[in-house]
């Protein structure tokens, strides 16, 4: 699979599928089955079927499907964890 070290800043939809270590800052981050993030994460909402381990800002939805697993500190406006899906760490909600 790709691995890629850096920054990535997306105007829409970013899918990723490969190893990702450093910082997104999107509007959708859509992390698949094969995907694993380890950085800082900025979505206005997030898809994760893979892994994601980092520090979490989700402005809008979360979601947390069957295969997938978020690890670390966590700050969301809604969440949504699909029975299977794990999530390990702090988590704060931010909705007001």
């Amino acid at each position: 699979g790709v691995t890629f070290v850096g920054t990535i800043n997306a105007q829409g939809l970013a899918e990723i599928n490969g190893t990702i270590t450093g910082e997104i800052t999107c509007n959708e981050l859509d992390i698949g089955p094969l995907g694993n993030i380890n950085g800082k994460i900025r979505a206005k909402k997030i898809i994760v079927y893979g892994s994601l381990m980092s520090d979490v800002v989700c402005e809008g939805l979360l979601q947390i499907r069957k295969t997938g697993l978020v690890s670390g500190k966590l700050s969301y406006s809604d969440l949504d964890i699909e029975r299977g899906g794990r999530f390990e760490g702090d988590m704060t909600n931010n909705s007001r």
